[in-house]
């Protein structure tokens, strides 16, 4: 069976849920589709985040790995189209604040997500969840690792599909934020179920 790396953040800045956390725990080991998945929670740190995500992507081998991320303010689950070789933004977990810092010396400016993004939204669309794609995934931490998996992928001549899913909070979340807009756990996980059955149907 094919495999599908999964992975999410710890909760950061003055977000104290992270709702990709919970999708990962939860779909952890589940089969999906023609995959299996294998959910990792990844720290919020520039120095760190990277390195793990390469060594989880040499030790599980997969097909394909998706990294989700936490949009706070975006009101549709958003696939990202492109990682830009910059990390800057506020400061991580550890205190951490790069500035105009390249996240690979010899790497490209950007990289292009190999998920078939386009048949993502369609299909979320199509089963009442709004999507659409969005073409900067900034430069934090989410850019950041979907950075390193493509840079992964260019630089192995690996196979694998690889890319990066932006979501909104979640209903918990935005209680307990305050000021932004949310979906049911129930909707975003769906979404994220969603998108992985459109890989299978990607590669028929």
């Amino acid at each position: 069976m094919k495999k599908l790396l999964l992975t999410g953040f710890e909760p950061f800045l003055h977000y104290k849920v992270n709702p990709t956390m919970k999708i990962v725990e939860e779909l952890d080991g589940m089969v999906i589709g023609g995959f299996q998945i294998i959910g990792k929670v990844l720290t919020v740190d520039f120095k760190s985040s990277g390195q793990q995500l390469l060594r989880l992507l040499e030790e599980t081998q997969p097909d394909v790995h998706i990294s989700l991320g936490l949009a706070g303010g975006r009101y549709k689950i958003t696939p990202e189209r492109i990682a830009i070789n910059i990390k800057d933004g506020d400061a991580d977990n550890e205190g951490n604040k790069p500035e105009d810092e390249l996240i690979q010396e010899t790497g490209d400016a950007g990289y292009l997500s190999t998920l078939p993004i386009r048949k993502m939204v369609n299909k979320l669309i199509e089963n009442g969840l709004p999507a659409e794609i969005s073409n900067s995934a900034g430069t934090y931490l989410c850019n950041n690792v979907m950075y390193e998996g493509l840079h992964f992928v260019k630089t192995t001549n690996s196979k694998m599909l690889s890319g990066f899913i932006h979501i909104p909070a979640s209903h918990e979340l935005a209680i307990e934020h305050g000021k932004i807009p949310s979906w049911s756990h129930v909707d975003l996980k769906q979404g994220i179920i969603t998108c992985i059955e459109v890989l299978d149907e990607h590669e028929k």
